[in-house]
């Protein structure tokens, strides 16, 4: 039922809610009304830009909904906005437009009123009030609008209470939980991502009807599951996000493989940390130090193979062996099941996956320049996003376990860096290519070529030639002999 709340006016209170900037000092709010005033047409500023300003959050995307043609609005909002070139999208199909307009998104929607099937997420749709639209919105926070009409500018149209949702930290669904989630599903997983990104409270009634209808999420995209993902993994703490996922069970639904990194096996009175919550805490290491989405991707798979390769051994307790293997095996079919990028960004957690290991093996024995040569080989450009999520990783409840860590990340940092720079293996290529190979030799593609090709790269990393030519034609040389390949041309050097 929807409450009867006397609108409050934000000009009484736009200095303590930093709106009044926003509302009166933006030309877009004016040219707006102005606008609508000309088609005999109310317009309202409506959801997260309301929220936002009230919050003191920055934003640049303004929603405007109007009780009439949000296309005819924004078309005479772009001629009247004075500007030879404006970027106007129509977009007929959904009754919407989009306008960039000095650095602002604003996009222009008709008010509506929603009614669902329950096989579909895709509503019936009709013309409605602003009533009527804020009834079909996602959470009273989202529910606010404001009066751009001249005999009311100005008023907030709050029939939810989100402002005092909004000072609660509570995220609440404006109409019946329940009927909200079943009518569109995909809110269940966006209550999540708000309550994560503001660090709100899910209301006790809300989070019930997650529970209970969870399985509703089976009818949404995967691709429209993992955009409502990765905006909770970039939230400033996406441990909170994924344990609310956990606790409704969504989590088991979206990411099953995930969910198996919990609990804790004990045998003869060795039992080994709970992976589920380690993990989290090394995401939220992560986020720390970088915005990067696939770098804190690879923070949520770097332990994903433990579960498939957890052994108890009387004398070394737990073992996870060849689970960064593994673990960058199965990035790729998470990937695909969630309708994520097979791209270069998968490349980036697959690699990373693999390599999570490497420096902390380094960091606890005596480092070769062979060792951190091989490093920085298989790292590449990738080094420092490595050492990130290594140091990430380091989630002991022993302090000074956790220092003498990193100090000895520290050490493994200046030697990686001090070999970079003597030879620059980050971006290694052999200066003895196949191509000069097969004309030494006279051979054309084949299995010798590799060998040798391969013997050349070891010899580098190694330390036992340097990757010029004056060391690589005798070493190469060398290298045919013993395959029985004789020179018919020997480089000049």
């Amino acid at each position: 039922m929807q409450k009867s709340v006397k609108p409050i006016n934000f000009k009484d209170q736009a200095k303590s809610m930093n709106f009044e900037e926003n509302l009166h000092n933006n030309p877009i709010f004016q040219l707006v009304a102005d606008s609508a005033k000309e088609l005999n047409i109310s317009a309202f500023v409506v959801g997260g830009f309301v929220r936002d300003i009230i919050l003191n959050r920055p934003s640049k995307d303004i929603d405007i909904v109007c009780v009439g043609s949000g296309i005819e609005l924004a078309e005479l909002v772009a001629r009247n906005s004075g500007k030879e070139e404006v970027n106007l999208s129509v977009f007929k199909n959904f009754g919407t437009a989009m306008i960039n307009l000095d650095g602002w998104e604003v996009e222009f929607v008709g008010a509506r009123k929603e009614s669902y099937n329950r096989d579909s997420r895709k509503p019936v749709v009709e013309d409605g009030t602003i009533e009527d639209d804020q009834n079909r919105r996602d959470f009273t926070i989202n529910a606010m609008a404001i009066s751009l009409n001249a005999d009311n500018f100005g008023e907030l149209i709050d029939p939810f209470d989100g402002l005092g949702d909004l000072r609660r930290k509570i995220v609440r669904t404006p109409l019946e939980p329940g009927i909200t989630f079943s009518d569109d599903p995909l809110r269940m997983m966006r209550a999540v991502r708000f309550a994560t990104q503001l660090n709100f409270d899910i209301h006790p009634d809300t989070f019930d009807a997650l529970i209970k209808e969870k399985d509703r999420l089976e009818i949404i995209s995967r691709e429209r599951i993992a955009d409502e993902l990765n905006k909770i993994i970039l939230a400033k703490r996406p441990s909170y996000g994924f344990m609310l996922l956990d606790s409704c069970g969504l989590l088991q639904l979206i990411f099953p493989e995930f969910c198996a990194l919990k609990g804790v096996e004990t045998e003869d009175g060795k039992g080994h940390k709970d992976n589920f919550y380690h993990t989290l805490q090394v995401l939220d290491n992560t986020a720390l130090k970088s915005d990067d989405l696939w770098l804190r991707w690879a923070a949520i798979l770097h332990d994903i193979a433990k579960p498939a390769t957890k052994r108890f051994d009387k004398k070394k307790g737990w073992t996870f062996h060849g689970h960064e293997e593994l673990g960058s095996k199965m990035v790729k079919p998470i990937f695909q099941n969630l309708r994520m990028p097979l791209n270069e960004k998968m490349r980036f957690v697959k690699k990373l996956v693999r390599l999570h290991l490497r420096p902390i093996a380094l960091s606890k024995e005596e480092i070769t320049d062979s060792a951190l040569r091989r490093l920085l080989f298989e790292a590449g450009e990738e080094l420092e996003s490595l050492m990130i999520l290594c140091r990430a990783d380091i989630t002991s409840k022993n302090g000074e376990k956790v220092k003498r860590y990193l100090r000895n990340f520290d050490i493994v940092e200046e030697k990686l860096k001090d070999l970079e720079e003597r030879d620059k293996l980050r971006q290694f290529q052999p200066v003895i290519t196949g191509e000069l190979i097969m004309e030494t030799f006279g051979i054309a593609p084949s299995k010798e070529v590799g060998i040798i090709k391969v013997a050349v790269r070891e010899a580098i990393l190694e330390g036992q030639i340097a990757n010029n030519l004056e060391s690589g034609i005798p070493f190469i040389l060398e290298e045919g002999k013993k395959l029985g390949l004789a020179p018919v041309k020997i480089p000049t050097i």
